[in-house]
């Protein structure tokens, strides 16, 4: 049991940490590079294929003879899935393994799309978009499985911020390509291109991808090493969730800290989900393609936002731990995150919506693409340091963990997103933009608690937290 006192980190002369350092040395650093290739594209995978929807939203509800909101519940409805799927992949990742996983959930990403494509009515594109979401839902949590399996303390950050600076060019790319492919061909095609893209990732992952599971950490290699025979054994998504008893994880990461996160999340929501009824209606953009190209200030936002964080939190942690002569505080990683939440992520959703309502022509169109990129800054200031600070927390369940998180914020993030458009309808852009940004202003003080009594919480109740010995 972990006490106020008992530091997480013990010194790097233990002979224990020096030993669990060797795990991380089992591939090259060319092939760590390779491995984080594949799993960021297995990450902006599920942000893809949501993302392609947006701009199609219009042309699906003509095609389909239903409405905009109706077919926007489809983004919701896929995102609620990442979230249950998350919990899914990750559970079972944990006891066969990463490699497997992608597999599985690849096949069933294929056949998802290629129903999506084929949909002739609402029912039958959302039944097969659950499918689709479902399959792509792994790429998120298990990526930060890997991670944690590669990537030792000091260098997570930086691996974390790479990958989540890919996985949130999703939100920017996905939009562009899916309004180009419904303004020049139909949206079908772009989901039948997505199925071709799953399709070549299963391949890829099949012919080169390792398992990067720590050496007897799976659960099929503890039931072998007792000389039990590896079955299909049926396991609870939702287990993971349990460590939202410990103040720790349930106000740290879940509730608190994830808070945090799904308010950024929800400048998303708010700033581009709704784009077409946004930005398109305001300055009279018809063209799907255009629309697209909106998001592109965001995702290089996102980019430039997660490298820089990952790294400042290595570098904040080493800091720090060498003032205060090898202990470790895991909250050190999340003070990078301060700016982003209190300024970048909120004000620029703010900002947004005024400028929206108020200032029109080419000077509102530009400065909604700089706040774009702001909000796409904030957003990975926020998120590159929390997944690193989840998997350093509960480096054993990186996955799950990570999963959990995600199900809590994506839950939030679906609710949000099926309300854009109708609070957009009835109360307006600004004022739907202010109460984002009021809600990630009460997340910062909820992220400054976090960081100023989080030793106080692992004292509370221990969950099974890293030390230096499994970090």
């Amino acid at each position: 049991m972990a006490s106020e006192e008992s530091p997480l980190l013990n010194s790097t002369n233990d002979p224990i940490v020096l030993k669990h350092e060797l795990v991380y040395q089992r591939f090259s650093p060319s092939r760590k590079n390779f491995v984080l290739v594949l799993i960021c594209l297995a990450g902006i995978t599920p942000l893809f294929v949501s993302g392609t929807f947006i701009p199609s939203i219009p042309q699906i509800a003509k095609d389909l003879d239903s409405t905009g909101a109706v077919i926007s519940l489809a983004v919701s409805l896929s995102i609620f899935t990442n979230c249950v799927g998350s919990l899914l992949w990750s559970k079972y990742s944990g006891y066969y393994g990463r490699r497997p996983i992608y597999l599985v959930s690849l096949t069933c990403q294929c056949f998802g799309s290629i129903g999506v494509a084929n949909a002739q009515s609402v029912k039958s594109l959302l039944f097969f978009r659950v499918f689709q979401a479902l399959g792509s839902s792994s790429g998120l949590s298990n990526g930060m499985g890997v991670i944690a399996d590669l990537y030792k303390l000091e260098e997570r950050g930086t691996a974390a911020g790479t990958y989540f600076g890919f996985v949130l060019l999703g939100p920017a790319i996905a939009p562009l390509a899916g309004g180009i492919a419904t303004h020049y061909y139909s949206w079908r095609a772009m989901q039948g291109s997505l199925f071709v893209f799953a399709l070549f990732m299963f391949l890829v992952f099949l012919a080169y991808f390792p398992e990067t599971s720590h050496p007897g950490a799976r659960g099929v290699d503890k039931v072998v090493e007792k000389g039990g025979k590896v079955r299909l054994v049926v396991l609870n998504p939702f287990s993971s969730l349990w460590l939202l008893r410990s103040p720790n994880v349930g106000l740290v990461k879940k509730p608190q800290l994830t808070i945090l996160i799904s308010f950024s999340f929800n400048s998303i929501s708010v700033l581009m989900i709704p784009i077409s009824y946004t930005l398109g209606a305001k300055f009279g953009i018809a063209n799907e393609a255009l629309l697209g190209a909106l998001f592109i200030p965001n995702g290089i936002g996102n980019l430039l936002g997660a490298y820089i964080s990952g790294r400042l939190s290595d570098k904040e942690v080493i800091k720090r731990r060498k003032a205060r002569g090898g202990e470790w505080c895991p909250e050190d990683r999340l003070r990078v995150a301060l700016v982003g939440a209190l300024v970048y992520a909120p004000l620029s959703i703010l900002l947004s919506g005024i400028v929206t309502d108020y200032v029109p022509g080419t000077t509102g169109i530009v400065l909604n693409l700089f706040f774009l990129f702001i909000n796409g800054l904030g957003v990975d200031f926020v998120l590159s340091p929390s997944g690193g600070y989840n998997v350093d927390i509960l480096h054993s369940q990186s996955a799950e963990v990570t999963a959990a998180n995600m199900a809590f914020r994506g839950s939030i993030v679906a609710v949000a997103t099926s309300l854009a458009i109708p609070s957009i309808q009835t109360i307006g852009i600004a004022a739907t933009d202010g109460i984002a940004a009021v809600l990630g202003w009460v997340a910062f003080g909820i992220l400054w608690s976090v960081i100023r009594y989080g030793d106080r919480m692992r004292a509370y109740v221990d969950v099974g937290f890293s030390t230096a010995r499994d970090n």
